[in-house]
């Protein structure tokens, strides 16, 4: 393995993680409202459903980081390592975006059922 090589997994392993850890923490924090309001205020049961979210989301993304995280090749020069970089911590930040906007899509639709068992 490359000093390159291993300098790219570090900045990929410490970025991805990073990044993810305040994706994951963020959802929880702020998607508790979701929750609560979704289970007539019930914190028990929005608490539970929030922190089973909050584990599967970094169970999912994780291990797809760590999955991408051998894939290309080797870099040989630093711009190889930067476009290397770009390319992978650019997956990686589509695939969280688009787990975030999953989470969002079934936070709102756990609202709406609420409102609409509460109102009939």
């Amino acid at each position: 393995m490359t000093t390159l090589t291993l300098i790219s997994y570090t900045i990929y392993i410490i970025f991805t993680l990073s990044v993810t850890i305040w994706v994951g923490n963020t959802l929880y924090k702020k998607g508790r409202t979701f929750l609560m309001e979704a289970f007539h205020n019930d914190e028990e049961k929005a608490g539970s459903v929030n922190h089973l979210l909050r584990v599967g989301f970094y169970l999912l993304n994780i291990g797809f980081l760590l999955l991408f995280l051998s894939t290309g090749k080797m870099p040989d020069s630093i711009i190889g390592m930067i476009e290397q970089l770009s390319t992978k911590i650019g997956f990686a930040l589509l695939f969280l975006g688009g787990m975030h906007f999953f989470n969002m899509f079934n936070f709102n639709n756990m609202r709406k059922k609420a409102r609409l068992n509460h109102s009939s």
